[in-house]
């Protein structure tokens, strides 16, 4: 019925709503607002969408081909005003802009970067969340409708790939960061980093089982929420260890990592303002002193 409407609205020459796109980093348009609209147009002028106007006997039921030529015209000379956010626009303004325009079901931060940096990137990280082994390890508990679960790939892939000297205090723009550099990634180093990424999750698993990447005291029974930013520093510190070290020493690894969950400061720096770049470099810095005591002795 909407499309139907759209439709009519061009036939009776009312003017449409502008359309914002965003321009990205190698030239591509991304539509940020009016994707529908476009998808309507695309789908009537090659005759796949039959026009739902019962109002309008002589529209109701036809197809572009079966207008008359001076309607078929109005359609194919609609103009339209296009808006482009270029690609030097700060990132936060860029999620910003994209959040205020879209016209549809509001977006989380995720859902829009899954826009912005199409590519090799995004299907990354529906490739790794989807997985059986990311859904086990989780706990199937990080929402899929909102790409919660692709945020927390792209967090480890960032965090992984990047120097943490280039987090200045934006998550969203290390984030963006993280994804630019996947999608100009060769295919083997993408597959080099999904077997790190999948080495993180197995180990975590083995020393922490249910309670992998959450807030815990030794010998607790119920599961607490994951935490984003014990995430960070786990996923990426235990991906360096090869499976069989990490196994043999998990014991060891419980009973040093036990007293940063009762150190006021770490759980300061994963709790309390936890994207502020002091907070990021301290919780790092804390976990990779458990790492090395632990496998570099």
């Amino acid at each position: 019925d909407k499309q139907s409407k759209l439709i009519e609205s061009v036939l009776m020459r009312i003017p449409l709503p502008v359309f914002y796109l965003a321009e990205d980093s190698v030239g591509r348009i991304i539509v940020v607002d009016g994707l529908q609209r476009l998808s309507t147009f695309q789908r009537f002028v090659n005759d796949k969408l039959k026009l739902k106007l019962p109002t309008q006997e002589e529209l109701n039921g036809k197809r572009f081909s079966e207008l008359s030529p001076k309607l078929q015209n109005r359609i194919e000379d609609c103009n339209l005003i296009l808006y482009i956010i270029d690609a030097k626009v700060p990132e936060r303004a860029r999620l910003d802009i994209f959040e205020r325009v879209n016209g549809g079901v509001p977006l989380t931060r995720q859902q829009m970067r899954n826009c912005l940096y199409m590519g090799s990137a995004t299907r990354f990280l529906k490739e790794e969340a989807d997985n059986d082994l990311f859904r086990k390890v989780t706990g199937k508990s990080l929402a899929v409708d909102t790409m919660r679960d692709r945020e927390f790939v792209n967090r480890f892939c960032a965090f992984k790939l990047l120097p943490l000297s280039e987090y200045k205090g934006d998550m969203d723009d290390f984030l963006a960061l993280g994804l630019k550099r996947m999608n100009s990634m060769s295919q083997s180093d993408l597959t080099r980093l999904s077997n790190e990424f999948r080495r993180g999750l197995v180990n975590n698993y083995v020393v922490f089982r249910q309670h992998a990447f959450r807030k815990h005291t030794e010998g607790q029974d119920g599961r607490s929420t994951i935490n984003a930013s014990l995430w960070d520093v786990m996923s990426t510190g235990l991906s360096n260890y090869p499976e069989s070290l990490v196994e043999a020493r998990s014991a060891q690894l419980v009973k040093a990592f036990s007293p940063l969950m009762k150190n006021e400061d770490f759980i300061r720096a994963i709790t309390y303002g936890p994207n502020g770049p002091q907070r990021v470099r301290e919780r790092f810095q804390m976990a990779e002193k458990v790492f090395k005591e632990v496998f570099d002795a």
